[in-house]
């Protein structure tokens, strides 16, 4: 069922702390936005943070106003446990000095409630992976896709295995689609590099002349870190590498953010090099 608009005041409620939405400059909110929902909201509304959040919520969709809600908790909950978290309970929070709030500590809880209960019936990566599956002409890159739909919440140490695997079979497709010789042995960051060079999407190839330059360049620049840190996950949580009798795998919400990084990052890797073959601007 939908976020009512009464619901969706309980998200105000604790995002909104006087006009600001939590700790975030405006920079770092309008790419958050921008990255989540493809608006950067300050910028878009040319209103203060809370306000934005608050014009864009009321006009939304339903899917787009759960993504952006899903991003904000992700953010709240990492820089903000100590304030939902009752003294004592945990030790060692990460912001220790924000101070427990029980009026927060109520809307955060409500807000889980909320989240997942939508969450519960929401795919939000269920259209990209249909599309990639489509576009993919390969029987074999269409189930590692569905592995990882499937996986993530199954069996999360396997589906960040796969995350990473997706990534490469799609760098590896797209150069041997361009003409690049054997890639077999290549590292990751061999094959990442190699492929944002064929598709020109290199940060350095980002005119200074356009005013979104710099929000450009920001996130061509996280292209790599995103392939860094799954390949990462993969070393030391998913499948590929022995581990010890006492391993603990991670919380599917860690299987996820890898599912979801490796499907965004080769959607636009496809999407690139589909653009560029269409218009002749291939290397």
């Amino acid at each position: 069922m939908p976020i009512s608009p009464i619901e969706r005041g309980i998200f105000i409620s604790l995002f909104n702390r006087g006009g600001a939405v939590l700790d975030l400059t405006i920079s770092d909110f309008d790419s958050l936005t921008f990255r989540c929902v493809g608006i950067p909201l300050c910028k878009h509304y040319e209103k203060s943070k809370g306000k934005s959040l608050i014009a864009f919520l009321d006009s939304c969709s339903d899917e787009d106003a759960l993504k952006l809600l899903n991003e904000l908790m992700d953010y709240y909950e990492l820089h903000y446990e100590s304030e939902y978290t009752e003294p004592g309970s945990k030790a060692d929070c990460l912001y220790s000095f924000r101070r427990y709030s029980e009026e927060y500590a109520r809307l955060y809880h409500k807000a889980c409630e909320i989240l997942n209960r939508e969450n519960a019936g929401y795919n939000p990566f269920e259209e990209p992976s249909e599309y990639l599956k489509e576009q993919f002409s390969s029987d074999y890159m269409s189930s590692q896709i569905d592995s990882l739909m499937r996986m993530r919440e199954e069996n999360p140490t396997d589906a960040i295995g796969k995350a990473k695997e997706l990534v490469e079979s799609c760098c590896r497709t797209i150069l041997k689609e361009t003409g690049v010789g054997e890639t077999k042995d290549w590292s990751m960051n061999e094959l990442i590099k190699a492929t944002k060079q064929k598709l020109d999407i290199d940060t350095e190839s980002v005119s200074d002349s356009l005013p979104e330059a710099a929000t450009v360049r920001k996130i061509l620049g996280s292209l790599s870190g995103l392939v860094g840190g799954i390949a990462e996950y993969r070393n030391s949580w998913g499948t590929g590498h022995g581990k010890a009798a006492d391993f603990e795998p991670l919380f599917v919400r860690h299987a996820k953010l890898a599912v979801g990084s490796s499907i965004t990052l080769t959607e636009y890797l496809w999407d690139t090099y589909l653009w560029r073959k269409e218009t002749g601007r291939l290397k």
